[in-house]
């Protein structure tokens, strides 16, 4: 098991997503219990992002829409940092 870290940004993203599209709220909480309990689940399609946002890692919501976020293997802790489309979560390096 991972320790769960979020940050203000999340937290204010996460609001403004679930607004918009209230149809994925389960979608993300069942995301955030796979990534605490094995963020390594090969169905989380979890991948390093490189470029300015190189050491974040990414997981998929749906096909459109992303989660970003800091992984320490070594403390076991996920921190997550922004919720998105996949364009806008990966343009803020």
């Amino acid at each position: 098991m991972y320790d769960l870290v979020t940050t203000r940004h999340f937290m204010r993203s996460a609001k403004k997503f679930l607004h918009k599209h209230p149809d994925l709220r389960g979608r993300l909480a069942t995301l955030i219990d796979d990534l605490i309990n094995d963020p390594f689940q090969p169905h989380l399609k979890l991948h390093a992002l490189g470029g300015k946002l190189d050491g974040i890692f990414a997981a998929n919501i749906t096909h459109s829409y992303r989660v970003t976020l800091s992984l320490k293997i070594t403390e076991k802790e996920i921190i997550l940092l922004d919720i998105g489309s996949h364009d806008e979560v990966y343009k803020k390096g």
